[in-house]
């Protein structure tokens, strides 16, 4: 019998390999826009965040013209997800082997999901249940689109998984007492992401879609070692 009722999947960067083309987009509006960032800067300061969130950062930055500066970046980024998104690689596979119920909880906007996820074959496998932080008073890390995602698939925090790349959703799905999994994409750059999801609150983290799969195998069959969260120094 499963331990686990339910799988909550963050989708930028899990689900979908679209963090390099949202950090080379916005860093191309942002910079045009008078306030010069790279594709790196703006993937490792911005990545999990909601787009209100980088609103308030970059308007106390100083950015001029905050909404057409986002509205050229829609334009943009929605025109580069139909000519090179992809899925992550392997995640497909990974998805057809859990024989259980599946939902998406991300910071992105209900249209980004749309624009993004929408595109791919592997959005039937969780559509209709692709839950957005617009339908939430907070986003992640706050607990609210996690408890979203318990509450409209009738599953409770105890037999429910989250997994994410970044901080905020490790944070967001213990606060609201799920299990959480890190991943990390083998090519990510960042450093000392495996670390960090450690220390955010992560009881394992998968390097690549097909580490996912065995971890969440595990997981859902009740045989798993906790990992106790690793200090990062200052």
């Amino acid at each position: 019998m499963n331990k686990i009722d339910l799988l909550i999947f963050d989708c930028d960067g899990v689900l979908i390999d679209s963090e390099p083309i949202a950090a080379r987009t916005l860093a191309h509006a942002i910079t045009h826009a008078g306030i010069a960032m790279t594709p790196r800067d703006v993937l490792v300061e911005f990545t999990g965040k909601s787009e209100p969130e980088l609103r308030n950062i970059l308007l106390e930055r100083g950015l001029s013209a905050v909404d057409a500066v986002f509205a050229k970046w829609h334009v943009e980024i929605f025109a580069e997800f139909k000519r090179e998104l992809r899925a992550m690689e392997g995640i497909s596979d990974v998805l057809q082997g859990l024989d259980i119920a599946k939902c998406v909880a991300s910071n992105s906007s209900v249209e980004r999901l749309k624009m993004s996820l929408g595109l791919l074959d592997i959005w039937a496998h969780f559509a209709p249940n692709v839950f957005s932080a617009e339908m939430v008073a907070a986003p992640k890390p706050a607990p609210d689109l996690i408890e979203l995602c318990l509450a409209r698939m009738g599953a409770s925090a105890a037999r429910s998984i989250l997994i994410d790349d970044s901080p905020a959703g490790i944070q967001a799905a213990c606060a609201a007492g799920v299990k959480a999994i890190g991943f990390v994409a083998p090519d990510d750059p960042r450093a000392a992401r495996r670390d960090i999801l450690l220390a955010a609150g992560a009881q394992d983290v998968a390097v690549g879609t097909a580490d996912l799969g065995r971890i969440l195998h595990r997981h859902i069959a009740g045989h798993h070692e906790v990992r106790q969260p690793v200090e990062i120094e200052a």
